[in-house]
């Protein structure tokens, strides 16, 4: 069966306000997070990948990422496609002229919405900027061979910085499946593990990174849900059409989410002063020969 990873792209490189040009390596060889993700997943068994990005990044994209990495999957029989996420990119509905002057993406799943046409197979979605270690990639691979809904989890204390607070969605499990996911903010390491306004939480729970596993079919959920959420909007400049919101709204209509658990160590640069940390534990990897 083909297995697609889909990348959401359109924002890498603006976290520090910095453009896909200054993306740090982290390895001594020149490599970037995106790079061992894709290692990973082709390794795991996907022979798709589709970047979503915007046509005002593609130049820069292609130079300093999608060009090198077009070399190492075409060695690997693997397809590269791109998809376009464009703010302008919305059907007509009542209250658009409210939208003018917008300057906020629509969110992940109009993300998603833009591979329309791209997806002949079952697909997973990650974030470009994140790694979610080798245990995921694998294991959603094999699910997807059942078509069907999943969310790749990962044990809290795993996915914490030690420079700050940082916002997870802490995720209700019941006999393997997703009950719901509450989004966490300012979640902060302590002596005793874990706590956010003062509230202690459970360093073991399964939080969701944004590793989706989606069957085919999720895209025609996407085409009938995002003109309603536009007819709806609560505020026109900032609402924004989410994965995690698109699946509670599926949990309450009954259609189930396995949760696929990962004990594998998420990186990523929160912080500027997480860079450090995350250059160690890639080596760290690569000395382990992980």
């Amino acid at each position: 069966m083909n297995k697609t990873l889909v990348i959401l792209a359109a924002g890498i490189g603006s976290r520090f306000g910095g453009g896909i040009k200054q993306l740090e390596p982290v390895d001594d060889h020149g490599h970037i997070i995106i790079d061992y993700s894709i290692h990973d997943a082709i390794a795991a068994g996907f022979n798709k990948i589709v970047f979503i990005i915007r046509h005002d990044i593609e130049k820069d994209f292609r130079e300093a990422i999608g060009t090198r990495i077009e070399k190492v999957c075409e060695s690997h029989k693997v397809e590269v496609a791109y998809a376009f996420q464009e703010l302008s990119d919305i059907p007509d509905f009542a209250g658009k002229e409210k939208t003018a002057g917008r300057t906020k993406p629509w969110g992940t799943g109009h993300a998603v919405l833009a591979c329309d046409g791209l997806l002949d197979s079952p697909f997973c979605v990650i974030n470009a900027d994140d790694y979610y270690g080798k245990e995921g990639f694998v294991k959603a691979a094999q699910f997807l061979d059942k078509e069907e809904y999943g969310l790749v989890g990962y044990v809290l204390k795993n996915t914490l910085s030690d420079n700050g607070g940082v916002t997870r969605g802490i995720c209700t499990v019941k006999n393997g499946k997703l009950v719901g996911i509450k989004e966490t903010k300012n979640i902060i390491k302590t002596d005793a593990g874990a706590e956010a306004d003062g509230c202690a939480i459970d360093t073991e729970s399964l939080v969701s990174m944004n590793f989706w596993c989606y069957p085919q079919g999720f895209m025609d959920v996407l085409k009938k849900g995002f003109p309603a959420f536009l007819e709806n909007l609560s505020d026109p400049m900032k609402d924004e059409y989410l994965l995690p919101i698109i699946a509670d709204g599926m949990l309450k209509e009954g259609v189930a989410f396995t949760m696929l658990s990962s004990h594998d160590r998420w990186f990523g640069v929160t912080y500027k002063e997480d860079k450090p940390a995350v250059v160690n534990s890639f080596r760290k990897l690569i000395a382990d020969g992980v």
